[in-house]
């Protein structure tokens, strides 16, 4: 008795064709909020580590007892200016400028620095109304020599389109503000939030 050959088992072409149209359509549809995500997610990077360094400039002033300052600086050169739109921070026992190039160091007087590119290139930073505070060993804001003190920082991602506005419905993107009170205290909120019973409320 001859026996019949075992029936190969396999994908069909039009299973295949069927399977990656689902994909296709599955792209679609998740890669426009993948991208509005990844962009919001590097507006909260970016303010949380501005935040975070904010907090270990004034912890630092309190510990030693001095003026320590934040300050959003070019770049980390021998040339380094303040800046008040680009999001590479320095905290100092002094004023940086001219020497953001030395090495962070526990005994100052840099004592941290952080590269706005790293892992938030496109977010986009605006301080008003300075690029530099001051806190002094309480804690608090000072103005050594009648400085200015930033009081507010603007994080958003023009790239991924426009904040979205607490008026209206328009915009994508979740921009962020920090503000940084007299009394030293900072704050991270979402302008776009107008209920009073959330956190997130400026």
């Amino acid at each position: 008795m001859l026996k019949r050959p075992r029936a190969q088992a396999g994908v069909s072409v039009i299973e295949m064709m069927i399977a990656i149209v689902i994909m296709a359509l599955l792209l679609a549809i998740g890669l426009p909020n993948m991208a509005v995500w990844i962009n919001n997610s590097q507006i909260r990077t970016a303010g949380e580590t501005m935040l975070a360094g904010l907090t270990l400039a004034r912890t630092e002033a309190v510990r030693r007892n001095t003026i320590v300052r934040f300050q959003l600086v070019s770049d980390f050169t021998a040339g380094c200016v303040i800046s008040s739109g680009i999001g590479n921070w320095i905290v100092s026992l002094d004023d940086p400028t001219g020497a953001c190039e030395r090495a962070p160091s526990q005994s100052g007087p840099v004592i941290q620095t952080r590269a706005g590119a790293e892992g938030t290139p496109r977010a986009v930073i605006a301080a008003t109304p300075a690029g530099v505070v001051h806190f002094n060993g309480l804690g608090r804001i000072t103005s050594p020599g009648g400085a200015s003190n930033l009081s507010e920082v603007r994080i958003s991602n023009p790239t991924g389109g426009s904040c979205q506005d607490q008026d209206t419905a328009n915009g994508t993107m979740r921009c962020l503000l920090i503000r940084v009170s007299p009394g030293g205290e900072t704050k991270m909120c979402d302008p776009a939030v107008t209920d009073a019973t959330d956190p997130r409320r400026c």
